[in-house]
């Protein structure tokens, strides 16, 4: 069977961490993702935390499988080649600031124009309207606006910021792809393209579903760490042990905290699963302190009670379950690489090349697209394009 996007072509404006990582799961489906960069400095994630200008681990990460064309779309001939490439593509996603695409001639209603069965989507912190349109920001930004910051972290202190980027990865990745994939099926059925607008802070509050029902529930927001998953209850939460790391509980069934208590010996405790006064949490708090995590995690891994470690990333990479399922593959290189998280029957993932450099495919892509090299070698020669050495 062939890859579920096959013959999907993706011209990806975007950079960063939000659209690439859209774009990795459009690729890693089978689709011809064309990073579409600057002649200029081009997707500045490529030396992201390497202080040499060399390409890093996060953008080898997410932007495996994908080719690169590097034009300058301010210059008329930049954008002319561009536009030869929009009618040949499915799909274009931008993450500019509202207003910029307009300003280069790449807004909707222009390539529509070329290609009426085009999905576009910009993707975008706050969406293409409304009082924050305009306004820079990041993950924390998004995070604090939806309510979730808020709600993260220990009851006492400030809010904890999350290792995971919830409204980058949530909100600008996941969201955009399920809106891009449900446009193609319509693009695909009646030749008539759409526009999708993804905000990540939109996506982010969309999602806050527990906070919603607490709010609608007691009429005022819980409190940090005060909530059914939060670490109001016993029931569910973190513990240290002897050695200084944690033990995950996550026993919201009763069958499971019971299974739990028994196997603890505390019976006596089996009552106190919804404790919000703290006792039941102390009693288990000194009771996991006696012990290492290994110990606990093999002491009560048979038993269904929802008693897992709180492993280190290095520590996950091992892991026997992720391994089993492939999650974790290694680079010809040796270094490790995180697969898709969903498998599609007939679809064996397999990364088709690694990430490009700048301009890597200019010439192919172009030459696909029906310019010759002639024209290349002009647009090259008039800066309009950059090919990679």
């Amino acid at each position: 069977m062939t890859a579920p996007l096959d013959g999907i072509r993706v011209l990806d404006l975007s950079r960063l961490l939000p659209g690439p990582m859209c774009t990795l799961y459009l690729a890693d489906l089978g689709a011809d993702v064309v990073k579409v960069e600057d002649t200029g400095a081009g997707d500045y994630a490529r030396a992201l935390g390497t202080g040499s200008g060399a390409q890093g681990a996060l953008f080898r990460a997410i932007n495996r499988g994908k080719r690169s064309v590097a034009l300058d779309l301010k210059s008329p001939d930049g954008r002319a080649a561009f536009d030869v490439l929009v009618r040949h593509a499915d799909v274009v996603l931008e993450s500019f600031r509202p207003g910029v695409v307009r300003s280069l001639g790449i807004d909707h209603a222009t390539l529509a124009a070329l290609q009426p069965r085009l999905v576009y989507c910009s993707l975008s912190g706050y969406g293409q309207d409304g009082p924050r349109a305009r306004m820079a920001g990041h993950d924390i930004n998004y995070l604090g606006y939806a309510g979730v910051l808020d709600a993260t972290g220990p009851r006492e202190g400030a809010p904890a910021v999350p290792s995971l980027q919830i409204a980058d990865l949530l909100g600008g990745a996941a969201s955009a792809a399920i809106a891009i994939l449900a446009a193609l099926v319509g693009a695909r059925e009646r030749g008539e393209g759409r526009y999708v607008d993804v905000a990540m802070a939109d996506a982010t509050l969309a999602h806050a579903v527990f906070a919603l029902s607490a709010l609608e529930q007691t009429g005022r927001p819980a409190r940090r760490g005060d909530d059914l998953l939060t670490g109001r209850f016993p029931c569910y939460g973190v513990y240290a042990t002897a050695d200084g790391r944690f033990v995950a509980v996550g026993a919201l069934e009763h069958k499971f905290w019971q299974a739990l208590c028994i196997a603890l010996g505390r019976s006596d405790l089996v009552g106190g699963q919804f404790d919000a006064s703290g006792a039941t949490r102390a009693a288990l708090e000194s009771i996991f302190a006696r012990e290492r995590r290994d110990a606990w995690v093999a002491r009560l891994g048979g038993i269904e009670c929802c008693v897992t470690p709180v492993l280190d990333f290095a520590e996950a990479l091992g892991d026997a379950q992720f391994r089993a399922r492939g999650m974790v593959q290694r680079r010809e290189d040796g270094t490790a690489e995180l697969a898709p998280p969903f498998r599609v029957s007939g679809h064996a993932f397999e990364a088709q090349r690694p990430a490009p450099a700048q301009g890597e495919h200019t010439r192919a892509v172009l030459r696909e697209a029906g310019l010759d090299d002639a024209r290349i070698d002009a647009l090259v020669a008039a800066g309009a394009a950059r090919c990679a050495a």
